[in-house]
């Protein structure tokens, strides 16, 4: 058979792909080193410095206009402000200046903004380390400090304390989230491996964790169980609330500690005579909290991990936190505090009255019991001052008062579930016996909530609840030893 040869098929040519470089943005000026720190009255201080934020454009923002966007997204500055901003060039799109305020925004988009960035201080405190290997630090965070670099934070956060602590080179990488105000354990990998090992263990709910909070009232006896969904009602503002259609969410608590007024336990006998000037009867008399007399420390521990589950549910079983700024604070959720409340319809309303703090007046909590002290941090509270930078004229803050560097919660402990490290701090200093009053100054087994959840053999009481070797046995939901009155 004779051999024929075949051409191949010719197949169309494709044009060469076109590389299209991408949008153009803008770098910071400048990244000082050493960071531009300074203490000053127990505050961690940064000097003003410029700095630019890149951004892509959101799927929300497209087909809107610049100053719109800049006008209802971001609230720490007047409209004025980015008005002018846009037209000097401070704010630009894909790198080029835009040729109005009314400019569109699409997709793809690159939005920079260069300003003369002012951070607001953070406590002088040193990040305790309590436990410190070849793979992990264990540390003991501050409150009031940010993690990660966030919003009017960047220097002024524990990954970048750290940083400047141990070099420019040096890559802490969080393992669990803290919020700001709240002090306590946290695990910072020093290499990936050990911090993606550490973290999936925290998102496969292998590891208890205990919290301690400082609430007001006398909080009731035994273990106190709620596990009302927490919703996100504001993203922008933080706030969340108890509401039927929100995430499920479990926490037990147990009390540790309770410690009346000093008035209380000065032995002396009551006189019935009231010395309450006339306002501060009429003032008292809108306050339903004013009733629960004292504070009380608890035990928390979270079975589910919501964002800010332990305050919704001490809020919601009618103790908050008692310098919590937001969930504690009478002007936000009036004389009842928002206690048992999962049902109203007043959300529009506290969004309005919270977005108002720490811009006009202070936001302090109302829980303080030390009308003095009230008054005092009222005036030192952070708020603006009416002046402006001469600089870049932008508003500034006075520093934050005490009760704005923290609240009373912290995480106290985290333990692994097959018992191979438990790392533990010591109560801290707001939790303990006040001056003349006996009272535990570290925690106590009887008080201890993780041993309901051993007696029980459960680590997940979500919807799907698994026994402790995983094998997902259905365990029956506990009756509540308490629950809210009414």
């Amino acid at each position: 058979m004779a051999l024929v040869t075949v051409e191949p098929p010719q197949t169309p040519k494709e044009d060469p792909e076109v590389f299209v470089d991408p949008p153009k943005i803008i770098t910071t000026p400048c990244d000082p080193w050493p960071r531009p720190y300074y203490l000053e009255d127990g505050l961690r201080k940064v000097l003003p410095y410029h700095f630019t934020y890149n951004t892509y454009c959101k799927q929300r923002w497209r087909g809107r206009e610049i100053l719109d966007i800049f006008a209802t997204e971001f609230r720490d500055r007047p409209q004025e402000y980015y008005k002018d901003a846009i037209e000097c060039g401070r704010v630009v799109i894909n790198g080029q200046k835009v040729s109005s305020i009314r400019e569109i925004v699409k997709n793809g988009d690159v939005i920079s903004h260069t300003l003369h960035r002012h951070e607001p201080p953070v406590t002088a405190q040193p990040i305790g380390i309590v436990h410190e290997d070849n793979d992990m630090i264990v540390i003991n965070k501050p409150a009031g400090v940010p993690v990660h670099p966030a919003g009017r934070y960047n220097y002024n956060s524990i990954v970048e304390i750290m940083r400047a602590e141990r070099g420019p080179g040096w890559n802490p990488l969080p393992c669990n989230r803290l919020d700001r105000l709240t002090s306590g354990v946290m695990f910072i990998g020093k290499h990936a491996k050990a911090a993606e090992k550490l973290t999936n263990q925290i998102m496969a709910r292998t590891v208890k964790k205990e919290y301690v909070a400082r609430v007001i009232g006398d909080f009731p006896e035994g273990n106190v169980i709620c596990d009302q969904p927490v919703m996100q009602i504001s993203p922008k503002l933080g706030l969340n609330r108890a509401r039927a259609s929100g995430k499920d969410a479990k926490t037990i608590f147990k009390k540790l500690a309770y410690y009346p007024p000093a008035a209380a336990t000065n032995g002396a006998e009551p006189t019935g005579q009231d010395n309450r000037s006339v306002k501060e009867r009429e003032r008292d008399s809108r306050m339903e909290w004013k009733a629960k007399a004292g504070y009380s420390i608890v035990r928390c521990l979270p079975l589910t991990g919501r964002t800010h589950q332990l305050r919704v549910h001490l809020q919601f079983l009618g103790h908050p936190i008692s310098n919590d700024p937001i969930y504690c604070n009478q002007r936000v959720f009036g004389p009842s505090l928002a206690a048992g409340d999962a049902l109203s319809d007043n959300d529009d309303d506290i969004i309005s009255r919270l977005s108002k703090m720490g811009k006009s007046e202070a936001a302090d909590a109302m829980a303080y019991h030390d009308e003095m002290m009230e008054e005092y941090n009222k005036r030192k509270a952070e708020k603006m001052t009416g002046e402006l930078c001469a600089v870049c004229d932008t508003p500034l803050y006075s520093d934050p008062g005490p009760q704005e560097l923290g609240i009373y919660l912290h995480a106290r402990r985290y333990a692994c579930q097959d018992g191979n490290w438990d790392y533990q701090t010591p109560l801290p200093v707001w939790a303990l016996p006040p001056p003349g009053m006996d009272g535990p100054a570290d925690t106590t087994t009887e008080t201890d909530p993780m041993a309901l959840v051993d007696e029980v053999g459960e680590l997940n009481m979500d919807k799907t609840k698994l026994n402790r070797n995983g094998s997902g046995k259905h365990v029956e939901k506990q009756k509540p030893l308490w629950v809210m009155p009414g």
